[in-house]
């Protein structure tokens, strides 16, 4: 979005830094940073301070998360049952939440690129979304190694397929050289023409000749600005010796490559040796619902950090960025329960929680400090009242209810959305969220609200 005004800016901001925080929850941070501004709204018509509002909101904001501490259950992360039931609450709200295959897949490839034991964050780097039109969101599949959107050179009458693939990543390309400025040659001798031809195949035919010494049987060649990556020749030279070629790699595709399988990338002809060589088991180049792509599975690296790759498909390229969309928010959601591992009932249950535990504590206070307490305490309540009205229930009645099961001590009760009203324990369907998603949008939005409280005046020069 394109705003212009400082606060909203500011609410921008705050999606961003929930975004990269927790990577869910982003719309109810923003939701909460309103519902507190309208309360510090009608705070400031009573006539107290925008100071004094502040810091207690940020004191009951901290309050807030001692609460919601206090009523998450801790989990393991051998538990994939619970994980799956975080990663589901997840895309609940997303377009692509009928999809069945989407949860399991973020889960298990968040798991499968971390040590569950010794873990506490997760490089989301080292999981690649590989976007293909064609097929149906189930179609999607999720491949423990590499998945290339380019395809294998065939022009050459090269393989398209190789098991026990030895691979070179180079970054020169298998051309004839050009000089640095842009000039022609003009040759009226054919015998010089026949000259250069054949200093052209003999200066070729060495460069294969030396990636084939080093027993390298698949070729990786990174995009070039400056020339070919291959011409016909070194094609067809490349084909005779039975080496299967990919060209056109990006720049930003290499450090992924060479992550995942173990291969180092090459910048000269003279520093191509074996023991720069990644494997893998077998890379075929596969067409599946009118896509190809090439696969590279059974990658065995050294390296301790292991990737994964997914492939994902879909009716247009608005489905395919909103899969991708809901996938890393599910992956996030697992991210956020290796960094903090505790989960809590979803469905509006901790926000009414911290209503009913803020409304307590607001009576043993004094002061302008018990109102703003009991503003903050009240603005939670925006997130159930959201939640019912999103379901279509009618949200006085429902809120109304919940508010009066946690104030006899269920703790768990929640607004359940497939029975249309309120349910005793909201975890028993499955409805679970990760701590750090709440914690951190409780923090942000009272510290944002702070913020804007800051301030006296905006001037809006144009």
């Amino acid at each position: 979005m394109a705003v212009m005004h400082p606060a909203a800016r500011m609410l921008v901001d705050l999606a961003n830094a929930q975004d990269i925080e927790a990577g869910d929850g982003t719309t109810s941070v923003v939701v909460i940073a309103g519902s507190l501004l309208g309360a510090a709204e009608k705070l400031l018509a009573k006539g107290i301070h925008p100071t004094v509002i502040s810091e207690a909101f940020q004191r009951a904001a901290s309050a807030a998360v001692e609460t919601l501490h206090s009523i998450s259950h801790p989990i393991n992360l051998s538990d994939r049952a619970a994980l799956l039931r975080a990663a589901t609450t997840s895309l609940s709200s997303k377009i692509v939440s009928q999809n069945t295959t989407l949860g399991p897949m973020a889960v298990d490839a968040v798991l499968r690129t971390i040590n569950p034991s010794t873990a506490h964050n997760v490089d989301l780097k080292n999981i690649r979304i590989l976007k293909k039109v064609g097929g149906t969101i189930d179609d999607s599949e999720m491949v423990d190694g590499l998945v290339l959107s380019q395809q294998v050179v065939k022009s050459g009458g090269g393989p398209a397929r190789m098991e026990k693939a030895r691979i070179g990543l180079i970054q020169f390309q298998l051309s004839p050289p050009k000089p640095d400025m842009e000039n022609q040659i003009v040759v009226n001798d054919y015998r010089q023409m026949d000259k250069i031809l054949k200093e052209e195949r003999t200066y070729l035919l060495n460069m294969v000749k030396k990636i084939k010494k080093a027993k390298c049987n698949v070729l990786f060649i990174q995009k070039s600005i400056l020339r070919d990556a291959v011409n016909d020749l070194s094609l067809h030279f490349l084909a005779k010796l039975g080496i299967l070629v990919v060209k056109e790699i990006e720049r930003d595709e290499v450090e992924f490559i060479c992550k995942s399988t173990g291969c180092k990338p090459m910048a000269d002809i003279d520093s191509f040796t074996e023991d720069k060589l990644g494997t893998a088991d077998l890379i075929e180049e596969l067409q599946a619902s009118g896509a190809r792509y090439v696969k590279v599975t059974g990658v065995k690296t050294a390296a301790a950090v292991k990737t994964v790759s997914i492939v994902c498909r879909g009716a247009n390229a608005l489905i395919l960025d909103e899969a991708e969309r809901s996938l890393h928010d599910a992956m996030c959601v697992i991210r956020c329960l290796v960094k903090l591992r505790a989960m809590l009932p979803g469905g509006g249950a901790p926000e009414i929680e911290i209503t009913q535990a803020l409304s307590t504590q607001a009576r043993s206070l004094a002061g302008t400090e018990s109102i703003c307490w009991k503003a903050f305490a009240d603005a939670m309540e925006v997130i159930p009242v959201t939640l019912a009205e999103n379901a279509g229930l009618n949200s006085i009645r429902v809120v109304t209810a919940l508010r009066h099961r946690h104030a006899q001590g269920e703790k768990h009760a929640g607004i359940s959305i497939k029975r249309g009203g309120v349910t005793d324990d909201i975890g028993a369907e499955g409805v679970m969220q990760p701590l750090l998603v709440s914690t951190s949008a409780v923090e942000l939005a009272a510290e944002a609200v702070k913020l804007i409280l800051r301030i006296d005046d905006v001037c809006l020069a144009r």
